[in-house]
């Protein structure tokens, strides 16, 4: 039945998306760079000072988004990468059914390079967030031990004066 309908048209849009898959990928390399590069600032310089700020709700307000920025480039390159292997290899693998080789080595390198783009990001994201948890977790124990120090120093400075 699949014999008499033509898909050409399905083959033809999805060969649309390799382009903004490819570009897409780019563009997550860039963001892994520059989380990187935030996250080791962050490291060195911005947990100190939010430490000395010491407000749990912020911490954990800017904690949630930097760490769903970490997820989002964790997961969504790879599946880009999945996507920009998968495109390419179709007309890859038809034009080696009409004696075309070359072509077939042109889009499985495009196909490659994809996935490695993809998984590099990937990695990148899943690093940098699994680090921020730890970061953020240790920050966050900390304030709270001081909360709670302080709560009890503070309290018995009213009992005392009672």
């Amino acid at each position: 039945m699949t014999e008499t309908l033509n898909f050409a048209w399905l083959h033809d849009g999805v060969s649309l998306l390799l382009t903004p898959a490819l570009l897409a990928l780019l563009a997550a390399c860039a963001v892994a760079m520059a989380e990187a590069g935030i996250a080791c600032g962050e490291r060195f310089v911005g947990l100190s000072k939010l430490a000395a700020g010491g407000n749990a709700a912020q911490v954990q307000a800017i904690a949630r988004r930097r760490l769903e920025r970490a997820d989002l480039l964790s997961r969504i390159p790879p599946m880009l990468g999945l996507m920009a292997t998968i495109i390419p290899l179709g007309p890859g693998l038809a034009a080696l059914g009409q004696g075309d080789p070359a072509k077939l080595a042109s889009a499985v390198t495009v196909a490659f390079d994809a996935t490695v783009l993809g998984l590099v990001a990937g990695i990148a994201g899943l690093v940098i967030g699994k680090l921020r948890r730890r970061w953020y977790e240790e920050l966050l124990e900390t304030l709270e031990a001081r909360e709670e120090r302080d709560a009890r120093h503070g309290g018995d400075s009213v009992e005392l004066a009672a």
